[in-house]
């Protein structure tokens, strides 16, 4: 087998997100786009030689073909090792642990998480660390500087592996590794819960409804769910991985997932509903009649971890990101534990889990996690439910009543206004940014008087890295929150995510509509930032 060396140019447009780069499929298949992205990885980890990696991906259009392109440069660059899902599979949470099972050198992921795929969707790549984790910004800073230097990649002359069969095989001097993509996952997941008394809570009648979404998770949900937790047959639905994701869009919220949410919220509903993402770390959860927002879900999780066997010792700390309500910041004080607010964006949470500091992190884009892993892990989070419903025995909404009557109640929503002209969109956010230093003591909507407002900035109480310009923040007197950031998770123009906060403390007031609630708040935000001056848009796309 021949090592080829193939002369390119660098493109402009490769700087890695927070979940590293995500494009338009065509984009990807484009000449030597995907070979320079891979090959400034390998360039910028210190070469690839003697390394061991895993390598994986949510099924999405292109990921089997892209699999092979990434092999033969693992082994023309002297990687020692790839581990491999069988079919090119793994959900991002499972190739988080196997890279820390196995000791690797880290791994290569291939997902744009919740985005659409298909020929003209999305597609993305992401390298993920030693720890399991995603890059961090010094990482994929030098993955950039790479791709902005790059003038040639090397590349094996050799067959494709056939990564349908369990075992190993050599591409050149490289060992190609297939795995069962799922069993290591869910034997870790044997030791984090009580899956007896999960079994005797199906064994009771209770019902479930899981919606893969036509997305990774269905073979993890399939195996562990039915097969060895005994819910009945078609509780996982939409269980088979597709290259388009049978047309849908794996972004499991009450938008995306409307099938779902309407069969909560029929007559004969099940017990309890839940449903993933596209590559696995996301997660949605509905009770029956009742809808549990992300930032409400850590906080009941964090608050009840400790009915599961692998956090019965209780937990070292709570991080979430900073446009998460604070619900989860009330349980760590209760708890008399430290409470950690993040930039958005997985990877800060690693230095927390790393440290010894968090156990259990949380972001309000419907990604809950610990540290068993470094990523946001979706089905983790609905086992960690379940084990709470069969241990308390109640459901889902007797469990957050009692919830906000403990703690109070933070009403909360994302506001989503996506595809927006990118210039409109930094416009705004600039004279928004402008405007801070005099937003102290105005009245807006009436009532709502600004306490303080400012552009976050994150000082990592571990390695003493500073974040800066991470969301900007306006918090009023009465507690009230405002929280403006441009998402870097889309590959259209720019996505403006508008969260809204409202504490109340009860007993009163505590049973609310949360768009009723936050009226006010949604009123002031408008006004602020002068939203549909900048983009035309006076609704958003999405609401959760």
């Amino acid at each position: 087998m021949t090592v080829t060396t193939v002369s390119t140019t660098p493109f402009a447009d490769q700087k890695p997100g927070t979940s590293g780069l995500r494009k338009k499929t065509p984009v990807f298949m484009q000449r030597h786009y995907l070979e320079n992205f891979v090959q400034a990885i390998f360039d910028a980890i210190g070469g690839a030689e003697g390394k061991c990696f895993v390598l994986g991906g949510d099924g999405r259009y292109f990921n089997d073909r892209a699999a092979q392109v990434i092999l033969r440069m693992a082994a023309a660059n002297g990687a020692a090792r790839v581990i491999v899902g069988q079919g090119a599979l793994l959900s991002t949470p499972a190739a988080s642990h196997l890279i820390r099972l196995r000791g690797t050198d880290g791994g290569i992921i291939m997902s744009a998480s919740h985005n659409p795929g298909g020929p003209t969707e999305d597609f993305g790549v992401k390298f993920n660390m030693p720890n399991g984790g995603p890059a961090p910004e010094a990482v994929t800073e030098a993955i950039f500087l790479a791709t902005k230097n790059i003038s040639a990649y090397r590349m094996l002359e050799a067959q494709d592996v056939d990564l349908s069969v369990i075992g190993t095989t050599q591409m050149g001097a490289m060992t190609v590794e297939v795995v069962d993509p799922v069993a290591d996952y869910a034997a870790l997941m044997e030791k984090l819960f009580d899956f007896a008394a999960i079994r005797a809570l199906f064994a009771s009648g209770f019902r479930m409804r899981f919606d893969a979404m036509c997305a990774i998770t269905g073979p993890y949900a399939t195996e562990i769910l039915e097969n060895r937790l005994g819910a009945g047959q078609r509780t996982v639905v939409n269980g088979t991985p597709l290259p388009d994701f049978g047309g849908m869009h794996p972004d499991p919220n009450p938008t995306w997932a409307k099938a779902l949410m309407d069969e909560m919220f029929a007559p004969l509903a099940p017990d309890f509903g839940a449903a993933s993402d596209g590559d696995g770390d996301r997660n949605m959860v509905v009770g029956r009649g009742i809808y549990v927002s992300p930032s409400d879900s850590l906080a009941v999780l964090a608050a009840n971890a400790h009915l599961a066997p692998g956090y019965a010792a209780g937990l070292k700390g709570v991080a979430r990101s900073m446009p998460t309500s604070a619900a989860a910041d009330r349980v760590a004080q209760a708890l008399g534990i430290e409470e950690f607010e993040t930039p958005t964006g997985w990877k800060f949470f690693g230095n927390l889990l790393d440290a010894g500091r968090a156990t259990i992190c949380g972001e309000e884009s419907f990604g809950t996690g610990s540290d068993h892993v470094r990523e946001k892990d979706g089905l983790w989070a609905v086992l960690l439910w379940l084990n709470i419903l069969a241990v308390r025995a109640e459901g889902v909404r007797d469990i957050l009543e009692d919830h906000w009557r403990k703690f109070g109640r933070n009403y909360y929503s994302r506001h989503d206004f996506e595809a927006i002209d990118s210039a409109a969109a930094d416009a705004m956010m600039d004279e928004l940014r402008g405007k801070l230093a005099g937003l102290g003591g105005l009245a807006f909507n009436g009532h709502l008087r600004v306490a303080e407002a400012d552009d976050f900035e994150y000082l990592d109480p571990v390695d003493g890295s500073v974040s800066r310009r991470q969301g900007i923040r306006i918090l009023f007197q009465d507690g009230s929150r405002i929280v403006l950031r441009l998402s870097g998770t889309g590959t259209e123009g720019a996505t403006l995510r508008l969260y809204l906060e409202r504490y109340a403390p009860g007993p009163e007031g505590l049973d609310l509509d949360p768009q009723q609630a936050l009226a006010p708040v949604i009123a002031a935000a408008h006004e602020i930032a002068g939203i549909a001056r900048h983009t035309g848009r006076t609704e958003p796309d999405v609401v959760t």
